[in-house]
Formats: structure tokens, sequence, C-alpha cells
């Protein structure tokens, strides 16, 4: 079995760890799962927001246990941690290290005095002692000695009408800690078997940071692996709280088991790549918004995968596989994948678009493609300097790594106009267009539909039922807003008029 956490293997003094939970409520218990050979250790927290803030220190008595499968809970050590009162909902690292009782590690040191080596987000040691507290997410992010948490709001709402949904699902779908992932085993040689069912537990280290990713590397954004927390929604996250925007944060886990969390906010934001749901998750999205509450998704892929919560809210199960089909293969392009959402409710009735009618370019640099804009009178577009016709962030290469797109005809002026024909809701209002190069060379790739047609494309825009759903249709939205000035113009008034 291939596992991640080599440095506790060999018993070298490395500490590493995760939640027993994804989520806690401030003022209750977070249990952390803790495995180092070194005798005692020391938890730096850290709250990512507009910038890194050092919340506070714990420490526990080392006590080794060793790695298991990805399907397993690991059953590591429990160490309880009380939550402060007063910690403001947000997503949280956790820094794991040995403590060597220095006096380096006091309980409730400051900002200023805490001092950690931060490791490559490859995983291997930086090599560079870092001391303070870091610049974003990116310092933070590593494939070991990290754990992932989200404290959920005390009083939820009191403060803000905006809830930020963080996919831990998706996080744990390309985890790879413990020799694979709901994308199969690490090793071809696996005795595992490759057909069935893949399930991943949420009880092992990784799962937005702290444990390796499946995937390639990101030309455009090289410093984190996709599928991590600091690549996509800390970005996001950074820029909301720092144009003075609140939110309350939760997991797909608690959309899952709480229908009421929702209860109370107007505007309920998707970021990057969200793409495992449950059918619960989607229920109460879908309730959500027909009781008029607004969703706005700065991403794309987004509930293209649907899974089963399992072992008490512990792991996530996805049957992606046609009968006698091996893992490994490209069930995107085949028909009959049980779990593919559009094959039975397609996703775009409630996103209004969908993977299947654009794509996704996964290796290599992209070539130059925005959105071609129209309707550039809505109020989304104000203060942009947009006009009809005009492109939006092809320089940055805004479309990709992965799209989303409606079927659409042009109408006799040539604007694109939503057909309805694949699920999503007739009002849906395009706003952007972007065709997807069909030659090979260019490197796209496309999945199954029901249109045979070889042209996709990848479509923004919006629609009302009840409440309105806004959708970006490209995972990298976020990682313009530090790049693009008239994608931070139309990010804020779509919160401004949905929230």
């Amino acid at each position: 079995m291939s596992v991640a956490h080599t440095d506790v293997t060999t018993g070298a003094l490395a500490v590493d760890g995760y939640p027993g939970s994804p989520s806690v409520r401030a003022g209750e218990v977070l249990r952390l799962h803790v495995s180092t050979r070194a005798e005692r250790f020391r938890v730096d927290f850290f709250r990512c927001g507009a910038a890194i803030r050092h919340m506070g220190t714990m420490h526990g008595i080392g006590r080794y246990a060793p790695p298991r499968g990805q399907d397993e809970d690991w059953g590591w050590p429990g160490h309880d941690f009380a939550v402060p009162r007063d910690w403001p909902s947000g997503v949280y690292v956790a820094v794991l290290r040995p403590y060597d009782g220095d006096g380096s590690g006091a309980a409730g040191s400051s900002a200023a005095t805490a001092s950690l080596s931060l490791s490559g987000t490859d995983g291997s040691s930086a090599g560079i002692p870092y001391s303070g507290v870091p610049l974003g997410a990116e310092e933070l992010d590593a494939r070991h000695s990290r754990l992932l948490f989200v404290v959920k709001a005390r009083e939820p709402a009191r403060t803000t009408n905006i809830l930020y949904k963080v996919p831990v699902f998706t996080y744990h779908a390309y985890n790879i800690s413990g020799g694979g992932s709901l994308y199969g085993p690490v090793d071809p040689d696996d005795p595992a078997p490759h057909t069935g069912t893949p399930a991943v537990s949420l009880r092992r280290p990784g799962g937005g940071v702290g444990g390796p990713v499946k995937g390639r590397p990101d030309p455009h954004d090289p410093r984190t692996p996709r599928q991590t927390f600091a690549h996509w929604d800390a970005p996001f996250i950074a820029w909301l709280e720092g144009a003075g925007l609140t939110a309350d944060y939760c997991t797909d886990l608690d959309l899952h088991e709480s229908p009421g969390i929702s209860d109370g906010y107007r505007l309920l934001i998707s970021v990057g790549h969200d793409e495992y749901w449950s059918a619960r998750i989607r229920d109460n999205v879908t309730a959500f918004r027909d009781r008029g509450g607004n969703v706005a998704i700065f991403g794309a892929n987004t509930c293209w995968w649907r899974v089963a919560v399992t072992d008490g809210g512990t792991a996530v199960r996805c049957a992606k596989y046609p009968p006698g089909v091996p893992r490994g293969a490209d069930v995107d392009q085949m028909r009959d994948a049980p779990d593919h959402w559009w094959e039975t409710e397609p996703e775009n009735t409630l996103t209004g678009v969908s993977y299947r009618n654009a794509g996704g370019h996964w290796e290599g640099p992209r070539g130059p493609l925005g959105f071609t804009v129209q309707g550039t009178d809505h109020k989304i577009f104000a203060g942009t300097g947009l006009h009809d016709g005009d492109v939006l962030g092809a320089e940055h290469r805004l479309v990709g790594y992965e799209c989303d797109g409606a079927a659409y005809v042009r109408d006799g002026l040539g604007r694109a106009v939503a057909t309805g024909e694949d699920g999503t809701p007739a009002d849906f209002t395009i706003l952007g267009v972007a065709d997807l190069p069909q030659e090979p060379a260019a490197g796209w790739h496309t999945a199954a539909r029901e249109d045979p047609a070889p042209w996709r494309a990848a479509t923004f825009g919006l629609y009302t039922r009840g409440g309105t759903v806004f959708t970006a249709a490209t995972t990298d939205w976020p990682r313009l807003l530090p790049l693009d000035a008239r994608v931070r113009a139309i990010t804020g008034n779509v919160i401004t008029l949905l929230s």
C-alpha cells in the first residue's frame, strides 16, 4: 500500500493528523487525531481570511499509529481542543510539529512570537525557517503536517447574509492518503480490485491540505496543487474578506446533515472545484433556492458526481464505473456511469450549466481563452467598462482548467440563447460564451452528452426560480481576482446584488 506519511513510517519525528470532523461550532470541542514518534507535539492554529491570522496553540503527548487504506478510518489517537467561543467562523489550518519544551510553543503565544518551519508544496522541507505568520495560504500549504477544519458561527447569520460552502468532499475525492482516491489506487500494481464502487474516508490526513493529491500541476498557478484549499478557495476568501465582505462558513457535510444550516442567509457561495455532491446536499440547496435564497457559483464542474455519505458521516462513496469497466478508464466519455448526475437528474437544472456541454484542459498551458460577453447592460457588468462583443479574461486564460456550459443557439441578432433542451432553466440568461477549441492539439477533453455535435462552449450567466443562481462556469475564476479588475468588479456586483 502506498502511504503519504513517509516521515512517520520511517521513524522521523514528523507529526501528522486529521480532524475527527471537518467542522466545529465556535465554543465546542474539536477532536484532532495525531500520530507521531515525538514525545510531545505542538499545534498552531491559523485562520485564513484577508490575511493569515495566528489564533492559538495546543500541545499534546505524542503516540504513534500506522497509516491505513484510503477507505478506512485511520483511528489515530485523539486529542480534544476546546475551540474558543470568540473564534470567528472561517477556514482554519492547523500546523503540527514536534515540541521540544523549550518554551517556544507556550500556550497562547501571539502571532508575533509564533515560529514555524514551513514545508514546500511538494511535501518536502522548504529549508527556510519562517518566523511570524505566513503571508498567504500558499505558504501554509503542504502535503503533510497540516490539517484543515471549518469553524461554524456560534450565532449563524447574525453578522452576515452570506454562507460559504467549503468543498471537503471534493478535496477528499482527490486525496490519495492511504494509497488511493475516488479515482482508484495510485499504484497500478495494487492488488485492490479495479472494479466496483470506490469509497474514501474523511478520517485520514489530507482533505484540502496535509495530504498528497491526485492530478497534474497547474502551469498557470504552480504555487499549489489543484484540489487543495490554497488553490481556489483561499484566494477567493482572501479577496472576499479583503473587500470588506463578511461570510459564515460551512462544509458540504454540514449541508448534507443539516437542512436548516442555510436558514437566515440570503446567499450561498461555492467556489473553484465543487464536483462531488450528495443527493441531500442537492435537495437542500434546491430548497434554499426555491425559498428565495440566492446561489453564486464562482467555479465549474459543479455537482458533476453524486456521492453517498456513509459510515456515520465519516466516508463518501461514488459509483463511477459501469459494470465491467476497470478503474482508471475515462468514464466521462461513457454512458451508464451510475453516479453521473446528468444521466439521471441533470445538475444544470440547479446550476444552469453542465461540464458535459464544455470540458477540461488538464495538462500543460492553455491557449488564451476568455468569455465573449453579451447583455452588458446587466447590473453585474456595472463599472467594468465592458461592451457586447468584448472578451473577458483571455489574456489570463480565464476559461479552464475545467468549465461548464448550457446548450444554446444564436438568435437573429447573433446572441447566445439557452435552449433548455438539456435541462437548463428556460430563463437562463447567457452573459458570456467561450467556444472551446476542437482540434486535438489544443488539449481540451470533453464528456459524453445527449447531443453528439462535437462543439463545446463555456457559458456564464444566471436565472431566477425563487432565488437567483449565478454561475461563473470556470474553475479558474478565483485565480483572476488579483489579476483582472473586471473579474473583481463582476464578482463584487454579483455578491452585492444577491446578498
